[in-house]
């Protein structure tokens, strides 16, 4: 892949350095013939488009192919205007999400020829076509779906600097047999499987090569309990640490998987399951298949029996989904757990059929990148924005499990959507802000709120926020709590209440 002249570069803007291109890595795997003139480069989006320009044109490729997702439209936009602004004979190829399905709500009309659905090897035909003299006449190309057992899998084409230093990508399946209307997946009703045998021995060359972190992107892992659970034997026969992410379905753990989730040992499996609502009418309107007492006992599982660390999603914004009725599914979701709960924005994507409800409900959306909604017929624009601070405030406080017992404190009487909204709208007044607050802010703000609004005694409060920030080794201790710390002697061995090099991190 670092050839010094190479005819075809492909190119996307992850959202971080950390982030890998696993898309970019399946098309170069099916590049055949032209794999060996074929680069990969990735960027961030915050690298300056100017920048990113020079360097891919400085090694004056005659295609430069360019994934388009949801974090990165506006910037592929910028980059192809000034790419065919620049060097009109260097032919762009857009492929990804963002561009697969319409309405296209980016103005992308600089680019060349526009890849739709799943380009892992059809795009190695079109370059062949535009190299040889043959390129197509239409603009849209709609990619032929390849047998899945046919296509080159991409993990050997992860870097030594991509396994040291990024996340590693896996799948097993694609598509996903639910109909969640706000979801891409639902398009591709039909689940198709990776040869498991072919995929372990990828995974173990991976490992060899040093790799401990694999982030699955499958959408529904444990559908199928054989292939999952030979997945999961792959990891127990292994040493730790490691680290696994899978997503899983609620409602589907049999015993099987349960044995095997069990013996994972503490951070190690982390799993993201996909609730976003507990309202029976609202999930089926939209299509969403809720077996609540699977999901109860299921959940009761992973919480009491298991080290796994999950990671519960909600969604604002479903249609028909009042501010009381959202209230309701955060409560007795944390009344089922105390893991991370992750709250979101109903975006409405291209492709999706949430544009169903648009007129019933009164449904709008933002017109640009990540195309959330604005309000409904339940919700005003104000509300929206209340929940958008609600849900960044929640990260801070609650998620990130820097004040586990004290963010606690906010709901004494166990209302938690009640009294952290009501906190969330005290500390966005405080602050005016939900971005770069320190964590001796971020409990500062936490103390002054428990014993000023709700009238908490100043001393147990300050020994209970000394306790959630001190359990990390090296933290230093905000100095507004250092009064309270001689009731602590166990922090004084330590020498936490003194300062030390480290500085506060902002979040």
């Amino acid at each position: 892949m670092s050839t010094t002249q190479n005819s075809i570069l492909l190119t996307t803007l992850n959202a971080r350095y950390t982030h890998s291109a696993i898309g970019l890595r399946y098309i170069f795997a099916n590049m055949g013939v032209l794999q060996s003139e074929t680069a990969i480069r990735e960027f961030t989006i915050n690298d300056n488009i100017q920048d990113i320009a020079e360097k891919l044109l400085g090694e004056k490729p005659a295609i430069i192919g360019i994934g388009v997702y949801i974090w990165n439209t506006q910037q592929c936009a910028e980059l192809v205007r000034l790419i065919k602004q620049v060097s009109p004979a260097t032919t762009v190829v857009l492929g990804g999400p963002e561009v697969s399905y319409t309405p296209l709500r980016v103005n992308v009309d600089a680019a060349d020829y526009i890849m739709q659905g799943e380009g892992d090897t059809a795009f190695c035909g079109l370059a062949r076509a535009i190299l040889s003299g043959l390129a197509p006449k239409q603009r849209i190309i709609q990619a032929t779906m390849a047998e899945i057992d046919t296509i080159k899998l991409p993990y050997d084409y992860y870097s030594d600097e991509d396994v040291a230093n990024r996340y590693i990508y896996i799948e097993a399946s694609r598509g996903c047999p639910f109909l969640c209307e706000f979801c891409l997946s639902s398009i591709d009703k039909k689940v198709r499987n990776i040869d498991t045998d072919v995929l372990l021995a990828a995974m173990e060359k991976l490992w060899d090569r040093g790799v401990r972190s694999f982030k699955f992107i499958d959408r529904t892992f444990n559908l199928n309990v054989k292939i999952a659970s030979q997945l999961l034997d792959f990891f127990l026969a292994k040493e730790p640490p490691y680290f696994v992410h899978f997503e899983v379905i609620p409602d589907h753990f049999p015993d099987a998987l349960k044995e095997r989730i069990k013996a994972f040992p503490a951070a190690s499996l982390q799993l993201e399951i996909g609730i976003q609502t507990l309202n029976m009418e609202v999930a089926d309107r939209i299509h969403r298949n809720l077996k609540m007492d699977k999901i109860k006992e299921n959940i009761r599982f992973l919480e009491n029996e298991t080290s796994a660390h999950m990671h519960l999603d909600l969604i604002v914004g479903l249609p028909g989904e009042t501010l009381s009725s959202f209230g309701n599914n955060l409560n007795r979701l944390s009344a089922m757990t105390d893991s991370e709960i992750q709250i979101g924005i109903l975006k409405k994507l291209s492709g999706t059929s949430l544009h169903r409800h648009d007129t019933e409900f009164g449904m709008v959306y933002s017109d640009f990148p990540p195309y959330d909604i604005l309000r409904n017929s339940e919700l005003s624009f104000e509300d929206i924005q209340q929940m958008k601070r609600f849900a960044r405030f929640w990260d801070l406080y609650y998620n990130s499990g820097n004040f586990k017992q004290g963010s606690k404190q906010l709901w004494p009487d166990g209302d938690v959507f009640e009294q952290f909204h009501a906190f969330s709208v005290w500390v966005y007044g405080q602050t005016q802000s939900t971005w770069k607050i320190s964590l001796e802010r971020l409990a500062q703000l936490l103390f002054n709120y428990l014993t000023e609004v709700l009238g908490n005694k100043p001393e147990a409060t300050a020994e209970m926020l000394i306790r959630d920030i001190m359990k990390l080794e090296g933290r230093r201790m905000p100095n507004f709590l250092k009064p309270f710390a001689h009731a602590l002697p166990e922090l004084k061995q330590r020498g936490a209440t003194g300062h030390n090099k480290r500085q506060v991190r902002h979040v």
